[in-house]
């Protein structure tokens, strides 16, 4: 398993890089998400679905890698702080490859949770259990000083929508594209000469 703290695309192919990061998720990812799917499968059903919603590259690798976090760490995400380093690493190592475009959302989709359950009264029925817990332990819905903050933060939209993907995203059943699939999206980021690929539909 290559050391993922280090993969370092300045220093790789395109193709290189993405094959060590396949490497990477193939065998970290074989860790459960919950009862139903495996850490790959939720990522790849995430990614499927900012690509169906007609998202661009950086929602698509942020939706892949939004729980990239867990797998450095090798945590299950049962505690406040975890969810919280998860959330955090994840969103480092996303910027650091991809930019703010694509590390924005993975930075915010914890909180995105707790803004969701401040915000849409039907959001909250529709989640797991252990989504709720985590909620719980995540520090429940947002304040409304609260939410006006996060509404002024960069990326926010996204991540609201990459937090309705992450909820969806748990199909024992679904049937979506393997990892290749992603490699011209995240191409298309590592060699971008300019800013990040537009996210919005």
């Amino acid at each position: 398993m290559p050391d993922i703290l280090q993969l370092d695309p300045e220093q790789l192919t395109a193709d290189e890089f993405c094959d060590r990061l396949f490497a990477f998720l193939e065998t970290a990812g074989r860790s459960n998400y919950d009862e139903a799917v495996t850490q790959l499968q939720h990522a790849l059903q995430c990614a499927e679905l900012a690509e169906a919603a007609g998202f661009g590259p950086s929602a698509q690798v942020a939706a892949l890698l939004h729980d990239l976090g867990h797998l450095v760490l090798g945590e299950d995400g049962e505690s406040a702080e975890e969810d919280q380093r998860h959330e955090i690493i994840g969103a480092r190592l996303v910027t650091r490859w991809f930019g703010a475009e694509a590390g924005g959302p993975v930075a915010l989709h914890v909180a995105a949770k707790r803004y969701l359950v401040a915000t849409d009264p039907a959001y909250f029925d529709g989640l797991s259990p252990a989504s709720v817990n985590s909620l719980a332990l995540q520090g429940g819905p947002m304040t409304p000083d609260e939410v006006a903050k996060f509404e002024r933060l960069p990326q926010h939209e996204v991540a609201v929508e990459l937090r309705r993907w992450d909820d969806l995203a748990k199909d024992v059943d679904a049937e979506v594209p393997g990892l290749e699939h992603w490699r011209p999206a995240i191409t298309a980021l590592l060699t971008s000469s300019g800013p990040g690929h537009p996210t919005e539909r």
